[in-house]
């Protein structure tokens, strides 16, 4: 896939996290979407909006293997430069992630579609934890935006709502 520009200039973006009720972004349309190759989890430290430099909290990524259901919304042609100029804004400032171009399942067919993967070399990307030890990061933890309780629970009630199961953040959940 060259790039999530279709013939008409227009992208899909994949969200995964809050983008899925929140994307404070002009749209012409939002889909269930399916992301292969990933999986959402809590592998990003968080030093200000989930935690401190004290206490630091956990946000989710896109971490290597499995699958990732999210939203995806198709962004006109004629707001793409504002969307991204939000989004990276939104995404990059403070964490580690990247902007990238990946391959999804959406509106029943497979687009190209923009998303934010994580820097696997970067300091703040901390992998695959133990769930025990990923449910006492969060639960201690508290930032700008908010405590890291919080985030989880507001996360697994939106996704609920959206009819996307995520038994590992349930199972999360119950240990906090």
């Amino acid at each position: 896939m060259n790039g999530p520009r279709d013939d008409t200039g227009d992208i899909w973006v994949f969200g995964y996290g809050s983008l899925m009720w929140r994307p404070g972004f002009a749209h012409r349309a939002a889909a269930p979407a399916l992301l292969r190759g990933y999986h959402r989890a809590f592998c990003v430290t968080s030093y200000r909006h989930r935690g401190t430099r004290d206490r630091p909290g956990l946000v989710l990524g896109l971490d290597r293997g499995g699958s990732c259901r999210g939203r995806a919304y198709l962004v006109a042609a004629t707001d793409v430069p504002a969307v991204l100029d939000y989004l990276d804004e939104r995404e990059l400032i403070d964490y580690p992630y990247r902007r990238a171009c990946v391959p999804i399942q959406a509106a029943g067919r497979r687009v190209s579609a923009l998303t934010y993967l994580i820097d696997f070399n970067h300091a703040q990307y901390v992998g695959r934890l133990a769930l025990e030890h990923t449910a006492e990061i969060i639960r201690g933890a508290h930032g700008i935006s908010g405590s890291n309780p919080d985030y989880l629970r507001d996360l697994i009630a939106h996704l609920d709502e959206l009819g996307i199961a995520d038994g590992p953040l349930h199972a999360l959940a119950r240990l906090i």
